[in-house]
């Protein structure tokens, strides 16, 4: 695999779990996102806190600066101090918005440079994938929240209960094809009750 085909897929992996994330918090009541089963527990808006200081120092001068910047105040990302949905929007497309430019200054001249995480030298393969399983593990935690806020309400966003059979059936009425699992799911429109 080229460096070109594994940045394409690895944006839309990218983008497939920003959807993920995003289809919970426009269906999930805006007082819920700040909901903390106790007081050890993160709410939705502080994930979202967490993983804005993360992309922020991880992203930021991607290939040239110690993904752990100096600037960066982990222990404070987990401060519950963000007060409206507007706020919490804003920091999540920050650190959206961080990434994708950062993904978007790879190319095949820098692509076997290493990268660095607290002095730890990465290939960038793996300084990519260590941060994609790590938002794949936060976006999961905020998914399970927002379904336990909604309840009865909740919209599933992968295939429903009931549904894998009509989904396969679906699937493999198509021939073989080369694609990205993820095409027809990244930026589907979903509406919402507020």
């Amino acid at each position: 695999m080229n460096s070109v085909t594994y940045l394409d897929g690895i944006k839309k992996q990218f983008l497939y779990y920003k959807s993920l994330g995003q289809n919970t918090i426009d269906q999930t009541p805006d007082k819920q996102l700040f909901w903390q089963y106790d007081d050890n527990s993160n709410s939705i808006a502080i994930i979202i806190k967490h993983l804005w200081g993360n992309m922020k120092s991880r992203w930021t001068n991607f290939l040239t600066t110690d993904g752990e910047k100096e600037w960066r105040s982990r222990d404070e990302e987990f401060e519950n101090d963000i007060q409206t949905k507007e706020e919490l929007i804003e920091i999540w497309e920050e650190g959206w918005q961080c990434l994708f430019e950062a993904l978007d200054s790879i190319n095949e001249l820098n692509f076997e440079q290493p990268i660095y995480i607290r002095n730890i030298e990465h290939s960038i393969t793996e300084a990519i994938n260590r941060q994609l399983a790590h938002y794949a593990y936060h976006i999961g935690q905020i998914v399970f929240i927002g379904k336990m806020c909604c309840g009865e309400n909740w919209q599933s966003l992968s295939i429903p209960k009931g549904a894998s059979q009509s989904y396969n059936k679906k699937r493999f009425s198509t021939p073989k094809h080369k694609a990205h699992y993820t095409d027809n799911l990244i930026n589907k429109t979903r509406q919402f009750p507020k």
